[in-house]
């Protein structure tokens, strides 16, 4: 028998005490936010903050690529314990949200999450909403579970861009329905647009100990909860939940920028979340107030006194912005871009904007005045060949194509001659520059990349155009795969660009007829220059070439120095010369030393030759060649052995050329360009 003084006791006691009380107030968390003016207990990470106004803000305009998060600060306790068996608890919580886009083009969505962690360390922006990323996504350890309210449609994940779903550990959802809310009215459902800037109101129960059911409900604020919810999953989350979790908010932005509000928010373990008063809950601004738009409601009386005074001015200056339109153009709203507005964001195509040359024309840099974005704006001229109408089309489809190694292409604008494309803007350029230790427009000498980050540049590119011939709804061939069309965001991410030759057919369907070979002279597979079909294949050989010139540092095609002769060098024929010698290693970029990975560059040259093979039935596809650059197949000697007999390019081409072809890198297309350049123009 144990004894123990007096002090001991009460110690004892106490502590005792202090244990049963912890316990409780975890497992009995009820806690509600009429608005966050004077919130405690919260956590806010990335671009999350809380207004003056009172709402809970979790991302804004002013970062693309960013992530926000909001998190109760204490653990909640989602589990009890009785016979030593850990069982789930149930839990209830509802929040009034509102997502406003920047424009009319949807922007990423938000989610209520249930996290081991206080936060999301990781978590990327863009489709991750800032819960994952690419190495933890689907990762059965993440025990995490999701309710996303999404406005983007990713093809890997999402049927379509307005729904919610019910994530467990991976954003692929495991159950998902578009954005609606059942009413007695009608005795259906009715439709809803999560980014439509109205806020509204979501409840999400979950039924740990009977039903074992997670329920998620929404409808306008106005109305009362529904009756029937939106989502209903019967699924013990025993194994997803931890004993103690917490609870909050993510969200992220892409190009496409967006506020997400939270207005009001409450949370019950075991019982019924407690009723928001939604009259006392402060609002949000519905739009995007622009400071030019103050001074234009300022000056509007102004301008009426003195229309009649300025009328000659006005006709001078529409004639100035006079742009192209027919009306089949009418089908395609918002991606049409006025003349006027790309004008004023160049500040009239100056040529200290000019961020690229070529014999295509210029690239500027601009700002487009209604959104204040950064854009990329590109001149092209007209392509009288190939039906207009077909080609625009063809535009616009592209501009819907979203993935992180794409640049996106929002729209377009025709005057007289030029057809205008604009871009997103790649602050760091392209990649070309960085290969080549080309000087930037203020002097200085762009860094040289080391090989960790070339070949992470390799997977990225390859990724792309995965998504361009399998996972879109129609195959593009890009046409213009090349060094040069490789831009690189503020973290150096890689992503393909200049889709002004691409071409989009269906699936299924072998190749596209072209009215005439385009590309960029190194990079056109052999069988374009007789067949004028393009091909998935022939994007793998661009690619292949693409793969040599960022490992090799060398362009596809060169002149030979003093000391080696006259005529040309093709990198191509160089690296199978040398794989053919055993001695492919030598042909690894020089000023990389010996600083990188063997394997990784016997891959990459690899590679490049396989995907250069001068018979298209021997070139991988891309997914192959994802598969090989992320060690899921091992590149074995026995796919390399067609190789062996292969033609080289000059030899190839002599053989499919007919009498009267010409060679397309022969010393009359390139004897008149200095130092030996090639143009990296398409022709």
């Amino acid at each position: 028998m144990f004894f123990f003084c007096c002090k001991c006791r009460i110690s004892l006691l106490i502590l005792l005490h202090l244990v049963l009380n912890s316990a409780a107030a975890l497992q009995d968390v009820d806690f509600i936010y009429n608005g966050f003016k004077d919130a405690e207990n919260l956590v806010l990470d990335g671009m999350a903050d809380i207004t003056p106004k009172g709402l809970l803000r979790l991302t804004h305009s002013k970062t693309k690529y960013g992530v926000g998060h909001a998190f109760y600060s204490n653990p909640v306790q989602l589990k009890s314990k009785g016979n030593n068996i850990s069982t789930p608890l149930s839990f209830s919580t509802t929040f009034i949200f509102a997502i406003v886009p920047e424009s009319k083009i949807s922007g990423q969505g938000m989610a209520f999450v249930i996290a081991p962690t206080r936060g999301l360390p990781g978590g990327l922006a863009n489709q991750y909403l800032g819960i994952f990323n690419d190495t933890n996504n689907g990762n059965p350890k993440n025990h995490i579970i999701a309710v996303e309210l999404d406005t983007n449609r990713n093809v890997e994940y999402d049927a379509d861009n307005n729904h919610i779903g019910i994530d467990i550990n991976g954003l692929k959802s495991v159950k998902a329905e578009f954005a609606r809310y059942y009413t007695d009215m009608n005795g259906g459902y009715k439709n809803l647009s999560l980014s439509g800037g109205e806020p509204m109101q979501v409840w999400i129960d979950y039924d740990g100990v009977i039903n074992k059911q997670l329920n998620v409900t929404i409808a306008p604020i106005h109305l009362p909860k529904p009756d029937i919810p939106l989502l209903s999953l019967s699924k013990d989350l025993s194994h997803i939940l931890l004993d103690t979790m917490y609870v909050g908010f993510s969200s992220s932005t892409q190009t496409v920028k967006a506020f997400h509000y939270i207005h009001g928010w409450s949370f019950k373990v075991n019982g019924i979340a407690q009723e928001l008063h939604v009259p006392s809950l402060p609002d949000h601004p519905r739009t995007f107030k622009k400071q030019e738009t103050i001074a234009l409601s300022v000056l509007i009386p102004i301008v009426v006194l003195t229309i009649f005074a300025a009328a000659s001015i006005i006709y001078i200056w529409k004639k100035k912005y006079e742009e192209l339109i027919e009306d089949w153009e009418d089908i395609y709203g918002t991606h049409r871009f006025a003349y006027r507005d790309l004008y004023r964001a160049t500040n009239g195509f100056r040529e200290k904007e000019v961020i690229g040359n070529g014999a295509f024309g210029k690239v500027y840099k601009g700002v487009l005045p209604s959104t204040k974005s950064q854009v990329a704006i590109k001149k092209v001229s007209h392509d009288s060949t190939r039906g207009m109408q077909q080609f625009i089309a063809e535009i616009v489809s592209i501009g819907k194509l979203r993935h992180r190694n794409l640049v996106q292409l929002y729209g377009y604008c025709r005057r007289k001659g030029e057809l205008l494309l604009v871009y997103d803007y790649m602050p760091n350029g392209s990649l070309d520059n960085f290969i080549f230790r080309r000087r930037s427009t203020d002097g200085s000498v762009k860094t040289m990349l080391d090989w960790s980050q070339r070949f992470q540049i390799i997977k990225g590119i390859a990724s792309g155009l995965v998504y361009l011939h399998e996972e879109w709804e129609k195959v593009v061939i890009h046409r213009d795969i090349k060094s040069s069309n490789v831009l690189l965001d503020e973290e150096m991410n890689p992503r393909l660009g200049d889709f002004g030759l691409a071409m989009l057919f269906d699936h299924g369907t072998c190749d596209a007829p072209t009215s005439r070979v385009v590309g960029t002279p190194g990079y056109l597979a052999p069988e374009m220059t007789k067949s004028g079909m393009a091909s998935t294949s022939t994007d793998v050989y661009a690619f292949g070439v693409f793969l040599l010139e960022v490992a090799t540092g060398k362009r596809p095609v060169e002149l030979k120095t003093a000391l080696t002769g006259e005529g040309l060098i093709y990198l191509v024929d160089l690296a199978l010369t040398n794989w053919r010698k055993g001695i492919i290693l030598e042909t690894a970029d020089p000023n990389l030393g010996s600083e990188f990975v063997v394997e990784q560059m016997e891959l990459a040259l690899g590679l490049g030759l396989l995907c250069t093979h001068t018979d298209p039935e021997c070139r991988p596809s891309m997914r192959r060649v994802v598969q090989y650059l992320s060690g899921d197949l091992t590149l074995q000697q026995t796919d390399m052995s067609s190789l062996e007999s292969s033609d080289t390019l000059n030899q190839a081409f002599t053989r499919r050329a007919g009498p009267g072809d010409q060679h397309p890198f022969s010393t009359d297309n390139t004897k008149s360009m200095p130092n030996g350049s090639i143009p990296s123009s398409p022709v």
